[in-house]
């Protein structure tokens, strides 16, 4: 069976030039089974105390303390990291990186790659390796749906335009049935249930198209 990457980072700096402190990601199938699974805070950035203060989730910064000398979380630095991904996208031949909301995570990354090695080096997956988005998929699986319509007309989970809303809490929301979920907003802990979105989303079209770039 294919293994997949998921993926999700957490960031500083703007949502138009994002940053990320946090790279969660794990190798699943499309049942959403985990082989493997990994938590780094990037040294580069996350000791960059001028830098983390525009962090969203900066409020977050001690809770990582705390993980990282449990051993939750590993502080390592950002090229590390992408050697591990590099080294893991080899072992299990994966083809296909999935995010929710790809666009941004793939930005974050790319931006991160070129930040800290002066634009030297640009992309962060390895050459061939594609983007997919589960947001994507969402949208096309759930576009229509009555059940997940009535959902969030019922919820208030609708845009100022009158249009559903597909993040990733949401979407778990739905597919479990637990309207108290609150996601973590940290990289591991999302990717876990993003998972989960991707394998709905597999459910219910085997051949949807999650491509990010056509």
């Amino acid at each position: 069976m294919e293994k997949y990457l998921i993926i999700d980072t957490e960031t500083t700096n703007s949502i138009d030039d994002p940053i990320c402190y946090d790279i969660g990601f794990a190798v699943i199938d499309k049942n959403a089974h985990v082989y493997e699974a990994h938590s780094y805070v990037v040294a580069d950035i996350f000791l960059d105390k001028e830098l983390m203060k525009s962090a969203y989730f900066a409020d977050k910064i001690p809770q990582y303390w705390e993980e990282i000398k449990e051993g939750k979380r590993l502080l390592r630095r950002f090229k590390t990291i992408r050697f591990i991904i590099y080294d893991i996208c080899k072992q299990y031949n994966i083809k296909r990186v999935f995010a929710h909301n790809a666009k941004f995570d793939s930005r974050s990354l790319n931006l991160t790659q070129r930040f800290l090695t002066s634009s030297k080096y640009r992309f962060f997956l390895p050459f061939g390796v594609e983007w997919w988005d589960t947001l994507k998929m969402a949208r096309k699986i759930l576009k229509k749906d009555d059940e997940y319509g009535s959902f969030c007309y019922e919820n208030g989970y609708m845009t100022s335009q009158n249009s559903r809303r597909y993040t990733a809490e949401i979407l778990y929301r739905f597919i479990t049935g637990d309207n108290s979920f609150v996601e973590s907003h940290t990289g591991l802990e999302d990717v876990l249930i993003e998972k989960e979105i991707m394998r709905f989303c597999f459910e219910r079209n085997e051949e949807v198209n999650g491509r990010l770039w056509e």
